[in-house]
């Protein structure tokens, strides 16, 4: 772990903010992991058959249960304005529900298509709203690739239901961020140890389950990208925890001591409560470090992941950055990751992704992070990559999960050494 003070982190680092041609998915993905955490929601993306085609293949082969999500195909009529899109989409989603009674939210989701031709979503849901509510509340975000990057879908559909919860005045925790079920249960496990309470959770699994918002409300997110939400919650009066996010052992115990704090609660009930599980997460990091320690890694901008597990490689797996780079730097929600990096490495938002890649060229360092479409090019420049998608469809949060994290990281560059062990002559005409 670096020895500096948190003060001397990458807060005042200046940041190169770049715009040009980005290598990203669309927000569109975000609803494969929605949907399997909100079990009565139903996402109902208004798009063409390639948005169909992407949440199929994203979503992998679904045999044993419906999913709860679908795609309304905007045919060429639709496109060229010879039908009444409005009407088909009212027609659709009272089918919809006619055949799957159980759904209580549905959220319609914008995309490229319906951007483009700028049906108004919003209109629709409250249209849909009054027809069909109270029994089922419609939403509306947008997940299209123009407006949203990768993790940006969940950001905007939590984002969107924050206005319709209803009011508390009661001080409460809201935990905020789509976590896997085994993750939140070890997680509000933890708080409840601690002392913390009532903990509510946005997304809940269930509509009836949704939490209530208003000024002694206190929330922490467990996700870096929820930039929007954040905003949201804060025009609702609830007050954020400002912490680093519970990435690692480290990480995790800072965030349950931030929470804590707000409920009264000393660090030294925290150390008690998480000295186990605290123990078991360094110990099952500390076997990847030995793979990980001293080798230079290069964040490319894909999940906004990155400033948080940039935190975790440097401090608790002894990785050097190079750069690390993101698509939005939310100053107010990353604020305690970049104050405990140490300085050195080169802070980015945005992409220009040639520029970029010659930056990698350059530095040639031991693994780059980042999207899947740019990782085959390099590894067949002899670079060692590791995808960003896998870090959101894993589960990595809070202590029994660290290990995992921190092995993530570590198997391409064992991978790596085995090939190079086995193929020496291959590795070296490919670097």
């Amino acid at each position: 772990m670096s020895a500096h003070s948190p003060a001397t982190g990458c807060t005042d680092t200046p940041v190169l903010r770049e715009r040009g041609q980005r290598e990203v998915f669309c927000g569109l993905t975000g609803i494969i992991w929605l949907h399997r955490k909100m079990q009565d929601a139903f996402f109902l993306v208004v798009g063409s058959r390639t948005c169909a085609h992407l949440l199929q293949s994203a979503a992998g082969v679904m045999i044993f249960a419906e999913p709860r999500f679908g795609t309304a195909i905007l045919e060429e009529k639709d496109l060229a304005g010879m039908a009444d899109a409005n009407a088909e989409l009212d027609r659709e989603v009272a089918r919809l529900l006619d055949r799957r009674p159980d759904i209580r939210q549905l959220f319609l989701v914008g995309s490229c298509p319906s951007e483009v031709i700028k049906l108004d979503l919003s209109r629709a849901a409250e249209r849909l709203s009054a027809a069909h509510g109270p029994k089922v509340r419609v939403l509306n975000f947008s997940g299209s690739g123009i407006e949203t990057t990768f993790t940006e879908g969940e950001d905007a559909c939590l984002a969107s239901m924050v206005p319709a919860l209803p009011t508390t005045e009661a001080k409460e925790l809201l935990m905020v961020g789509a976590l896997p079920d085994v993750v939140e249960d070890q997680a509000l496990s933890l708080l409840g140890q601690i002392g913390v309470g009532p903990v509510r959770c946005l997304p809940a699994k269930r509509a009836a389950m949704d939490p209530a918002i208003g000024p002694n409300t206190r929330y922490a997110l467990t996700q870096p990208f929820l930039g929007d939400t954040h905003s949201a919650l804060q025009r609702r009066g609830a007050q954020h925890i400002d912490a680093p996010f519970p990435f690692g052992a480290e990480g995790t115990t800072l965030w349950l001591k931030a929470v804590a704090a707000e409920f009264g609660i000393s660090p030294e009930t925290v150390d008690q409560v998480v000295a186990a599980p605290r123990a078991r997460a360094e110990k099952a990091i500390a076997a990847a470090t030995e793979t990980l320690r001293g080798k230079r890694v290069f964040f490319m901008p894909d999940s906004q992941l990155e400033i948080p597990l940039a935190r975790f490689l440097t401090r608790e797996c002894g990785m050097q950055a190079v750069e690390i780079s993101t698509p939005y730097l939310h100053t107010t929600i990353h604020r305690a990751e970049l104050a405990l990096i140490a300085p050195g490495p080169t802070i980015s938002e945005g992409q220009d992704v040639d520029l970029q890649i010659d930056r990698v060229r350059a530095a040639r360092p031991d693994l780059t992070v980042c999207g899947l479409g740019l990782a085959n090019p390099l590894e067949a420049e002899g670079l060692a990559t590791k995808w960003a998608i896998e870090l959101v469809f894993t589960p990595v949060h809070f202590y029994e999960q660290a290990g995992d994290l921190a092995s993530l990281f570590a198997r391409p560059l064992r991978r790596r050494a085995l090939l190079a062990a086995s193929h020496p002559n291959r590795m070296e005409a490919a670097e």
